[in-house]
């Protein structure tokens, strides 16, 4: 079994959320897609509302808004955002296709990327009970996929155009971001040794096989469902 990584930098969000979805939907090979230095957006999950995640001011500033294809939690991601993708077979795992197993083996990999203190709380990945990754999963016949969004540093102005969740972790409680958040800057030198380190761990688990953006790129003429969308006011 061959993963297929995927490298990308500067690409927009919307753009690596329509390809994660094409190649999801239409090919039958296993893939990690990686992304870093992308523009500001904000990107809620399929079930979300505007109006009770995002402050009005967001719209005023003309940052995307954009609803992606899986479930989870609202994020604001810009330049010091890091984006990381993996979409498998069924078949090429012994566990079962069901959110907690797919979470066990997620923070097993990471386990052999970030230093102590790392741990999965209620779906977040965190440092003790600072959060500084985000999860979403998408399940379907055959195939699945799981994005993280991880905080390499964010903007205070930024990620205050989201509002207080009604519904989130019983370990934020009602913690503000500054609170809440903490991030990777503060535990390696740069993004590309985060990404060093990630791929030296999947390289211990997996045949690695760079594939070029454009070549990923040829996925997106195929029929497939297309349920990423930007969303206005």
């Amino acid at each position: 079994m061959t993963l297929r990584i995927i490298h990308l930098t500067g690409v927009p969000i919307l753009e690596q959320l329509q390809l994660e979805e094409a190649l999801l939907r239409t090919s039958g090979e296993n893939f990690c897609i990686i992304n870093t230095n992308a523009p500001k957006a904000i990107v809620m999950g399929i079930s979300g509302k505007t109006e009770e995640l995002i402050h009005d001011a967001a719209f005023q500033t003309g940052v995307p808004v954009i609803k992606r294809f899986s479930g989870g939690g609202t994020v604001a991601v810009d330049e010091d955002t890091l984006f990381v993708s993996y979409i498998f077979n069924t078949s090429e795992h012994p566990f079962q296709p069901f959110p907690e197993p797919i979470y066990r083996w997620s923070t097993k990999l990471y386990n052999d990327v970030f230093p102590a203190g790392f741990v999965l709380r209620e779906n977040d990945y965190a440092f003790g009970d600072k959060k500084f990754g985000g999860n979403a999963q998408y399940i379907q016949k055959g195939r699945w996929l799981h994005h993280t969004t991880f905080l390499w540093d964010y903007k205070k102005e930024h990620m205050d155009l989201l509002k207080l969740p009604k519904r989130r972790p019983t370990y934020r409680s009602d913690r503000g971001h500054e609170e809440f958040l903490c991030t990777l800057k503060d535990h390696f030198e740069s993004k590309e040794a985060v990404i060093e380190k990630l791929k030296e761990a999947l390289q211990e688990k997996y045949p690695l096989h760079e594939m070029p953006y454009e070549e990923a790129l040829s996925y997106l003429q195929g029929a497939h469902r297309k349920a990423t969308t930007l969303v206005s006011r």
